[in-house]
């Protein structure tokens, strides 16, 4: 059995690629309240469109569970992402004057991290999808808790910032990580290196994702 856990692990063996994310120049700008709005809507179109693909990721992964206890928690999760995070850009989009049709969507740093993640999914098993979004999640949870403080002026931007920090993101993050810890121990050291790399590939995907929202 292994003496680490398989998240601790992951974190571990990526731990220079994570930090560059959670310190990306994205988050810093926000940490010391200097995000352009242009920055900000660009990044909010370029999301918008990912949080759309994350609609058929997770549904992959709601297809390939285990379990009736994961599905259940996936729907919910399917849930929040069609009713709750999209209907914030269509009501952020509206209340900013925000024309999604302007942005190239398709640039290629943004259609490589929705198209990377999107064959995770698909050509992948259930923990593949596990590893890349617990990538994902656990990178904007982290640095949201620290972001979370700033006296925002924006109040757009301060409502994203809580909404990744809150309870329910955090279940979430860590709903996936003990996925990925309790498949783990069954495991054997190529399966788990081969995750790991997986989370180290969507933290590459997801810097390169948001150097595209300084244009």
């Amino acid at each position: 059995m292994p003496t680490e856990t398989l998240s601790d692990q992951i974190l571990r063996e990526n731990a220079a690629v994570f930090e560059a994310m959670v310190n990306h120049r994205f988050v810093e700008d926000i940490v010391l309240e200097r995000l352009s709005n242009q920055v900000f809507e660009r990044y909010l179109v370029y999301e918008s469109a990912f949080v759309e693909t994350a609609i058929s990721i997770f549904a992959f992964a709601t297809a390939k569970a285990r379990t009736i206890e994961q599905k259940r928690w996936l729907i919910v999760v399917l849930d929040a992402l069609a009713n709750q995070q999209i209907a914030y850009f269509e009501r952020i989009f509206a209340e900013r004057g925000i024309d999604a049709s302007a942005y190239d969507v398709n640039r290629p740093e943004v259609e490589a991290f929705r198209c990377g993640m999107l064959d995770i999914a698909s050509n992948g098993g259930f923990l593949d999808t596990v590893a890349a979004m617990f990538a994902a999640e656990w990178m904007y949870w982290t640095w949201s808790k620290r972001a979370v403080h700033v006296a925002f002026v924006d109040p757009h931007l301060k409502e994203w910032v809580e909404m990744h920090a809150d309870d329910d993101f955090a279940a979430q993050a860590k709903w996936l990580k003990q996925q990925l810890d309790e498949a783990g121990i069954a495991l054997d050291a190529s399966e788990r290196r081969r995750l790991s790399a997986i989370f180290g590939r969507t933290q590459q995907l997801e810097i390169a994702f948001h150097d595209a929202a300084y244009g």
